[in-house]
């Protein structure tokens, strides 16, 4: 190793102890490890534009291990991003900064995906890059492949620890995508001390049997083998791993090689030591400039990222019509005519009695024709959630499509749609069962921090799925996923409020959805087609009295109860409205003026839904109850356990008189 290149590594370690020292705060021993392996990939083989972070045929970098976010945001810094500077490197960890604690992508340019929780990241890896394999298999021409770029992630011990690692790289392998290369730091270390205890296993035999190409262990400060074993890789007809035998702490002379160098400062004597140690004579955030330039990728970016331009120039002239389309795509576009074919799919929706699940199918039939980007999946529930479209192609290892049977892989399969919708080209969704949303619930909530239009589809959304009893009924999951900020939860009542809740899905950038659809079968209820603006609003009057006593609210399968009481009230010479939420998330960002109109003040209010009770009392502000459960289920027939559980039409009129008598005797 020349001294230039053992000083480029060693800026990296510089710049992360400095970092780390003046927060006081993170996490120095993974950067100073992994110095060589990120001076051999970004320098020498990764292909990216710091110039413009946005290149599409960039490779994609991801770092799973994201508490080690000093080792990315110095090599930002040193290869050309404006995005960190040397004073965004030294507002690490403070407020506002372009350097948080963690990688977030909507904060600093050059940040692929957001990472942190361990295990995602390497799941997003595999998003990007199915999404490359399948876009290029499907613009790619002769002589003209615009999409090829390779995805390249880092994982710790931690990563491959969590069970999402090993969903996703068993997938990975199945569907041989063969432009991933994962370099694993191994370094031994974990929070809690060396990890043999605890981590024991033969994670080369692992991923060999996942069906990767795994290089190693190989010594992974050795800048030539690290050199090595990625240009093979880069060769390999499969996914690769490639161990690295590190010394976490590397350079720092009386912490490295232990855990207490994980997470925490070295402290200014330790500083001073490793400075000697590694011979470094300049002061805190300094880099000599003939390292600097040494480092600086911006001319080798743009001579990359000139001849991609050329090359697509000469598509663009051959192939007119499929460049328009892929600039569309990459620039996560809707077709200019979507709104159009929607309404116009609106006016032929079939309004019949089916399960919201079938209603969604059908809505998805109507919708996958003209767009061109949706990509569907299950957790190989695809027969039970409907989630496959008529003419939809399944994706093999050989054969490209727009359907993939993840298996059973919730967890995996929302992490990859994340990775997918973050690589560009694809507007992904995936399906299970709703009580299964808990095993993926990380990665919603990261579809919803990244703000990445994601759709996670649930069926079997309550007591209604009946026999399988309080092991599948969901009780809890609809109001806990209506709690996640920026996650719209939607929850649909018929053919019609199950159309507009996927296009609303679809056409609402920034945020994604959670649409939650029955197993039983649902009334029509929604009968006018004209009131599908009003159902985008998320709440709306669905049937009214003049000068009414009271307010019921329902959703999903229970609006029917709320009709039905309504009629009964009727009857009894009481006067209802109904109000039907699909979405309280929506609703409660509609102007007062309209929440008003919908939920006045001074009303009593009752609300029905076979879920956790306690989301809905921000509704009743004066006065009222709701009908729901707040138990765990029973095994037996949807119908006896709504009748068990008192989820009845009889039950909303019962509640409701005695709300009006109570209010009579007030007055």
């Amino acid at each position: 190793m020349s001294n230039l290149t053992t000083k480029m590594a060693d800026a990296i370690r510089i710049l992360a102890i400095d970092a780390v020292e003046k927060a006081n705060s993170g996490h120095p021993g993974a950067p100073m490890g992994m110095a060589e392996m990120g001076l051999v990939l970004w320098r020498k083989h990764l292909s990216h534009n710091p110039s413009n972070p946005k290149w599409f045929n960039r490779d994609r970098f991801v770092l799973s291990n994201g508490h080690a976010s000093m080792f990315i945001y110095s090599l930002l810094h040193l290869t050309g991003y404006k995005s960190v500077s040397i004073e965004d490197i030294k507002a690490f960890r403070q407020l506002h900064s372009k350097t948080p604690g963690h990688p977030e992508n909507f904060v600093t340019e050059g940040i692929e995906t957001t990472t942190g929780p361990l295990g995602q990241g390497i799941a997003n890896a595999v998003g990007m890059a199915l999404a490359e394999k399948l876009l290029a298999g499907e613009f790619n021409k002769d002589g003209m492949d615009i999409v090829d770029h390779n995805t390249y992630c880092v994982v710790g011990d931690g990563c491959l620890m969590e069970g999402i690692s090993h969903e996703v790289c068993s997938l990975a392998g199945t569907l041989g995508l063969s432009k991933l290369t994962v370099l694993y730091d191994d370094n031994d270390i974990s929070i809690d001390g060396n990890v043999g205890p605890w981590f024991s296993e033969d994670v080369k035999k692992r991923f060999e049997a996942y069906g990767w190409n795994v290089i190693g262990q190989l010594d992974g400060h050795n800048i030539d083998t690290v050199d090595k074993a990625i240009a093979d890789a880069n060769k390999s007809d499969k996914p690769t791993l490639i161990i690295c035998k590190t010394i976490i702490g590397k350079g720092s002379p009386n912490k490295a090689g232990g855990h207490g160098i994980h997470g925490a400062a070295l402290g200014e004597e330790e500083i001073i030591a490793t400075r000697a140690n590694l011979n470094w004579e300049h002061p805190a955030f300094e880099i000599p400039s003939d390292l600097k330039a040494s480092w600086d990728c911006k001319d080798d970016g743009k001579v990359k990222e000139d001849a991609w331009n050329e090359l697509f120039a000469k598509y663009k002239s051959t192939y007119p019509e499929l460049a328009s389309e892929f600039e569309r795509r990459m620039n996560d576009k809707m077709p200019a005519d979507f709104s159009e074919k929607m309404e116009k799919a609106l006016a032929d929706l079939p309004l019949e009695k089916i399960a919201t699940r079938k209603a969604s199918q059908n809505a998805l039939d109507a919708i996958a024709p003209h767009l061109p980007e949706i990509f569907g999946g299950s957790a190989d529930l695809t027969g039970s959630n409907l989630t496959n479209f008529t003419n939809c192609v399944k994706v093999t290892k050989d054969d490209m499509g727009n359907y993939l049977s993840y298996g059973v892989r919730e967890f995996g399969m929302s992490a990859i749609m994340n990775g997918m919708k973050l690589h560009a080209g694809y507007l992904p969704y995936g399906g299970t069962f709703l009580t299964f949303c808990d095993y993926s619930r990380n990665a919603i909530r990261m579809s919803a921090l990244m703000k990445e239009k994601v759709i996670h589809m649930f069926t079997h959304d309550s007591i209604g799925l009946g026999e399988d009893g309080p092991t599948h009924q969901s009780v809890e999951h609809i109001p806990s996923l209506r709690i996640i900020p920026n996650l719209d939860v939607w929850r649909p009542a018929d053919s019609l409020e199950s159309f507009v809740a996927w296009r609303y899905a679809l056409e609402n950038d920034g945020t994604p959805s959670a649409l939650i659809f029955s197993r039983q079968g649902v009334p029509v209820l929604a009968k006018d087609k004209a009131l599908a603006p009003k159902i985008a609003k998320g709440g709306y009057v669905l049937e009214d009295d003049d000068d009414y006593d009271i307010i019921i609210i329902g959703t999903g399968t229970e609006l029917s109860l709320a009709v039905e009481a309504k009629a009964e009230l009727n009857k009894q010479g009481k006067k209802v409205r109904v109000v039907s939420m699909p979405s309280t998330n929506v609703f409660d960002r509609q102007d007062r003026e309209y929440r008003k109109s919908v939920i006045p003040c001074g009303k009593k209010v009752i609300v029905v839904e076979a879920a956790k009770t306690d989301v809905w009392y921000k509704y009743i502000r004066s006065g009222g109850d709701v009908v729901g459960i707040d138990t765990f289920g029973e095994s037996a027939p949807a119908d006896e356990l709504y009748k068990l559980y008192n989820i009845t039409t009889s039950r909303v009129v019962e509640v409701a008189n005695e709300i009006l008598a109570k209010s009579s005797c007030a007055k």
